[in-house]
């Protein structure tokens, strides 16, 4: 018996419908443009998703209890131009803001990356939140860490969640443990030869990385061209180079190993080339942080009590508005 429904905007493959189908929810309406992404997406939830949401009309969309969106973040992004809503990819949040207008659900929830909140010194985001509050939402918003949620990436994010009565809701905790690396890393033995870096690569990265360097690790590379061994993953990303993160300097993350860094369980099936699923997992969420957004929503949405006073409320957003 489904407690709620929900529309899944921007679904890349999934994750978010993971995080919210955990809390009872059923997914009346999704919507995806990349056609790898559909396809990962169709084999998992046997639905292919609609395609270009530009071109969906509101009206048509079920009605629904809440709307998910990790709406585009490459026009807010640091590792973009951050160009904002002057890039075609920003202006696609207005695409959500005319389904909620249109269709009213009590409740959203959003998601994007955390350069957001200080993209154009603060202005875009304060952009975002008029118009939400203007719909008659009552906006909150933070930034997670998934570190802190059970899986070894640091992957920090953006999350904005509203509802159409100002009811007592807080964002979820720190669980207080660090997922260890191990559990996500598949045997050395058990990986193809075609995940392994040439000597050349692996010569030249042992030569910057600090010696004593924990096994198991994830070496990063940055722009700078610095290597650290870390015993996390950094943030996975859709556009990185192959040897953007090498496991213990000597290969790439498999298919399955990438999935695990987001919380996708191993159940999920893997359909498309290495090259599809790299961009895939970098575009996703990490599926044990909606999971704990959607329980909070739920829990408040469910109790409805204590509400905070808007002016107070008014003040935390202003407060918060200032957060880099």
């Amino acid at each position: 018996m489904y407690n709620f429904k929900f529309i899944d905007l921007f679904a890349g493959i999934g994750g978010i419908r993971l995080g919210f189908e955990s809390q009872g929810g059923q997914c009346v309406f999704s919507s995806e443009w990349d056609k790898y992404a559909q396809d990962t997406y169709e084999a998992n939830f046997s639905e292919r998703p609609d395609g270009d949401i530009t071109k969906i009309i509101p009206f048509d969309i079920p009605n629904h209890d809440i709307l998910l969106g990790g709406f585009p973040c490459q026009a807010f992004s640091i590792c973009g131009n951050q160009k904002g809503f002057s890039d075609t990819r920003g202006t696609l949040f207005f695409n959500i803001e005319q389904i909620l207008k249109i269709k009213q659900p009590y409740a959203f929830m959003l998601e994007n990356v955390k350069n957001l909140k200080s993209h154009d010194q603060g202005r875009t985001f304060k952009t975002i939140l008029k118009h939400l509050e203007n719909l008659g939402y009552f906006v909150h918003h933070t930034v997670l860490n998934s570190l802190d949620f059970g899986v070894p990436q640091k992957r920090e994010r953006t999350i904005i969640v509203g509802f159409k009565e100002n009811i007592h809701f807080t964002f979820p905790k720190p669980l207080g443990t660090r997922a260890k690396l191990e559990d996500v890393l598949e045997n050395d033995q058990d990986v193809e030869s075609k995940y392994f870096v040439s000597e050349k690569i692996k010569i030249k990265r042992l030569a910057k990385v600090k010696p004593n360097f924990p096994i198991p690790s994830i070496w990063h590379e940055n722009k700078s061209g610095n290597i650290s061994a870390l015993e996390y993953s950094c943030a996975l990303r859709a556009g990185a180079s192959y040897n953007y993160l090498v496991v213990n300097g000597i290969r790439r993350p498999t298919p399955r190993e990438l999935l695990r860094l987001q919380g996708f369980p191993d159940s999920f099936k893997i359909v498309v080339p290495y090259t599809q699923l790299r961009k895939q997992a970098g575009n996703s969420v990490s599926v044990p942080v909606i999971k704990a957004v959607a329980e909070k929503m739920l829990n408040s949405m469910k109790n409805k009590q204590e509400t905070i006073p808007k002016v107070e409320q008014l003040e935390i957003w202003s407060n918060e508005c200032q957060v880099v």
